[in-house]
């Protein structure tokens, strides 16, 4: 038999132990399970990962907070192996948000009790003292934050979850993730982006030196690292305006191919009001003008280099040039903009 692709049917049989035992409250059986699905995933297959996932998930909010980050997880694998993410997605977003409530919580009692450097919650098992100073729920929030990302990555690398995300709940998660970031020190900027991707989305571009406009539109791009190799592909690589245009090979690996490759930038990325749009930020940061985000391209005022590829490696990114804008329309943009600062 081929590895994992039928399957033996002791993973889904897994699941239903676990959601029994959670259900009635079974401590001890809920563990035994719990550990025979951690050994059973590797030879699941395509239907039993189908099956598991949006059973697992929907089981979050039962299950006790020590092991609901690496339920989570477990999910996450079973999406990553082909089962359907948007049954999935809801559940375990909104228990990502319930968990972030309980990490300020955490952080308010560390504070309480005496502050200091916050523990690494990737650095394995705590000691008691942690349960003992913060009480275990913050506890357990606070040190299942890297499970909850796992999870979420894995989810969010599809677009179809991305655009189905209520806005008052992805809003609701950037505010608590801000407030990790700024309290800890704890980096949540990876999670933080992905939340921030922006897909189908109209992007007028305005090339200064030319005089020329662009109507294009965006999906799947993690930071403007990204999105600058991209403009320089579709506006150089195509014609449209001087400069270098990235190999196919830079292109490619903003797309959809996998690795990285060292890239120049062709561009100075400018918001209409002549702030500069850093190519360590993300496409969410150009501003909205009349429905539309705008972006002004200007010369760069100094070379820099950087390995072109994607944020998040399993998040396939795109840019289009839908019409090149007519020279009335673009001067119409362009009269608005103010020069670079």
């Amino acid at each position: 038999m081929i590895f994992g692709s039928q399957g033996s049917g002791r993973f889904v049989d897994a699941v239903t132990a676990f959601e029994t035992a959670v259900r009635g409250q079974n401590p001890d059986g809920a563990e035994r399970a719990f550990q025979e699905m951690h050994r059973s995933l590797g030879d699941a297959g395509p239907h039993e990962v189908a099956q598991a996932a949006p059973r697992l998930a929907a089981l979050l909010p039962e299950v006790p907070p020590g092991p609901r980050g690496i339920v989570a997880v477990i999910v996450g694998a079973c999406v990553e192996r082909g089962a359907d993410p948007l049954p999935c997605a809801p559940y375990v977003f909104v228990e990502l948000a319930e968990t972030l409530a309980a990490v300020g919580e955490f952080c308010e009692r560390w504070e309480e009790t005496g502050g200091g450097e916050y523990p690494d919650p990737r650095d394995g098992e705590p000691g008691p003292a942690l349960f003992d100073r913060v009480g275990p729920e913050a506890a357990l929030a606070w040190l299942s934050l890297p499970q909850w990302e796992m999870a979420c990555h894995a989810l969010l690398n599809h677009p179809g979850v991305r655009t189905a995300l209520h806005g008052s709940l992805r809003a609701r998660l950037l505010r608590a993730l801000r407030a990790v970031q700024e309290t800890t020190e704890y980096d949540v900027k990876g999670l933080a982006y992905a939340l921030l991707v922006l897909d189908d989305e109209p992007l007028v571009v305005l090339h200064r030196p030319t005089g020329t406009g662009y109507a294009m539109r965006m999906s799947g791009i993690g930071d403007n690292f990204q999105l600058h190799t991209l403009l320089a592909d579709v506006l150089v690589g195509g014609g449209h305006v001087p400069g270098r245009a990235p190999s196919a090979q830079e292109a490619a690996v903003c797309r959809d191919a996998p690795g990285q490759v060292l890239t120049t930038g062709s561009f100075n990325l400018v918001t209409p009001g002549g702030e500069w749009v850093w190519n360590e930020g993300t496409p969410s940061d150009i501003p909205v003008v009349d429905g539309v985000r705008l972006l002004v391209l200007d010369p760069p005022p100094y070379e820099r280099s950087w390995p072109a590829g994607r944020y998040f490696p399993g998040m396939t990114g795109d840019l289009v040039l839908e019409r090149v804008l007519d020279a009335a329309e673009t001067r119409a943009w362009l009269a608005g903009c103010t020069p670079p600062k």
